[in-house]
Order: structure tokens, then sequence, then C-alpha cells
């Protein structure tokens, strides 16, 4: 028998070999690949929108929660304590589909309420009979920092689609839905009830927010009380592109001023989506000694601050 195998060429040994040879020419690393990716884009072996969803696929993997979860302010939630009167408007205002459900603060969510459940109470004989403690789903928590395509993952195995995101200190600071890591992979996915344009600047907390790269410097300007030329950039993520010289990857910075811009979404033709840090004086004196000091590296092939993770100080 293994004479026979070592005759076929299927030998573990072989297949072992065939491996070998089959994956030494192809990409290395991740860099490598996404490479690949574009290149098939450009000699039109693959479309744009395929390339664009292959390479959304492979950020998942390196995106956390943190990166796109809706911040615990902006989130829309209803009160236990709420009448079916109460509630019905906030549901309605907002056209979503699901709701935390509060107890005291948003620090409590005991549990999660379906648009649909409400729809047996519609009848006005039936409104009596309302208790949402009845209605209730049990919500899911999940750490800032859990990998996109583990939640994925836990989303397909629960079936749940969404759940709430909490901090180091157990904290809810904000919750994520399927529909927010789908996006990452297929663009944005927009409904009747999505406004074009709102919320181009999202707030996480008073020094972290995510910025669509087609935001206006004026709109910017306005909002943070800074002051960039709009004269040859109109859009924030023109003004990166133009700090970095060429356009950034995935997970480059770049400081400009007292701002840290991190990408956190981009393509081989542009800048989709952004992350905002705002620097602390000790930061910004921080970042402008890091550019005026060259660093170990400064003087090895990979130390010229192109690769993925780099940072930048303008």
């Amino acid at each position: 028998m293994a004479e026979q195998r070592e005759q076929s060429g299927s030998s573990p040994r072989g297949w072992l070999e065939k491996l070998g040879r089959t994956l030494s020419g192809g990409p290395q690393d991740y860099d490598s690949l996404v490479e690949l990716l574009r290149d098939a884009e450009c000699r039109g072996v693959i479309d744009q929108d395929a390339e664009s969803m292959l390479e959304g696929v492979l950020q998942v993997t390196e995106m956390q929660v943190r990166d796109i979860m809706i911040p615990r302010a902006q989130m829309v939630v209803v009160a236990r304590s709420q009448s079916l009167e109460e509630l019905l408007p906030v549901v309605i205002e907002s056209g979503c589909s699901r709701f935390p459900v509060i107890g005291e603060d948003r620090d409590e969510v005991v549990g999660i309420l379906l648009a649909k459940d409400l729809l047996q109470y519609f009848p006005e004989d039936s409104r009596r009979n309302f208790n949402i403690r009845e209605l209730l789903r049990p919500p899911a928590f999940i750490p800032e920092s859990k990998r996109l395509n583990m939640l994925l993952r836990d989303f397909r195995a629960s079936r749940n689609h969404m759940a709430m995101v909490v901090d180091e200190y157990g904290g809810v600071s904000g919750l994520v839905t399927i529909e927010d890591v789908l996006e990452q992979i297929v663009g944005e996915i927009d409904d009747e009830h999505d406004i074009e344009d709102e919320d181009d600047i999202l707030r996480y907390s008073d020094t972290r927010y995510m910025i669509k790269a087609l935001t206006e410097v004026e709109a910017f300007n306005d909002y943070f009380e800074a002051d960039f030329s709009d004269d040859e950039f109109d859009t924030v993520g023109g003004l990166v592109m133009s700090a970095f010289g060429r356009l950034p990857r995935r997970g480059e910075s770049v400081v400009l001023g007292r701002f840290r811009f991190t990408v956190l979404r981009a393509d081989n033709r542009r800048i989709h989506l952004l992350r905002l840090h705002l620097l602390s004086p000790g930061e910004i004196a921080e970042a402008d000694d890091d550019e005026a000091e060259p660093s170990p590296d400064s003087e090895s092939p990979h130390g010229d601050g192109n690769e993925p993770g780099s940072e930048k100080s303008v």
C-alpha cells in the first residue's frame, strides 16, 4: 500500500511539497494579499465591487467592535417603566426594529424589545394587557475589543441581531448590530429610514469620534473649532490624503495639529472612514518629539511610515 501511494504521488510528503510550491509564489502577508486583489481589479479579473467586498472581509478580521459601535449617547432606547402609549412614538419616529430596554439608566439594560412584538397590541381592546416584561428578549453583552469576524460568527450562532457593548468597567458604552458588521464588507446599507449624509461626525466620547471621509472641511472646522484651509481640499479625506502624500492604507495614522486621524476604511481609490482622537497637550508634545527624533527603525527598509499601523506627524 505504501508503494502504491508513493507511485501515485499521494504520500503525505508529496502533498506537503505540492502545497509548499503552491503557496511559495503567493502573497505572504496581509499587505501583499491586498495588493494582489487590487492588481486583479485593475486588470479586470474582478470588478470594483467584488474587490471592495473581498478587502472588507479581510478588514473585519482586524477591526474591533469599538471601531463601529453606535455610542451610548446616540442609542435609541425605551424604558421598562414606559407605557405602550409612551413608547410607541419613540418606536415609530426612530424607524428601528430593535430597542434596548433600560431600567434606572443606560447602564442597566434589562432586555431587547422587537418592534414587531408590539403589533399584537394595536387593537384597542388588547392594549390593557400590555406588559413590556413579557416581550423582552435577553440582551447579549460583548467587550469593546471583540473582533468583528468573531462577533459575526456569534451573531450567526445565536441568531441575535444586536449586542450591547460594555467597557472595561462593565458600563454600557454603546451597541452594535449585525448590519453594522455587514456594512464593513458590502458598504453602506441604506433603507427608507436612513437620511443621506446624516451623522458625518459620530461622537463616542469627549476625545474619540468617527468621521466620514467625505465630511466637508468647513463642517469639520465648525464642529471642532478648527482652522483647516479648504482652498485646496473640500473634504477631510482629501486633507488626510494630502498629509500622507499618498493614498494611506487601513490602520495608518497621521497627526494634524491636535487631531490624530486613523484610517478605518479605504480602497485603492479613496478613503472612506476615519477615526479621530483629540490629543491632549502632552500627546501633542509627544507627537512632535517623535517627528523631531528619528526612531531606531528609521534606517530599516520598513521604517518609512508606509506600513499599516504606522503614524505620521505633520
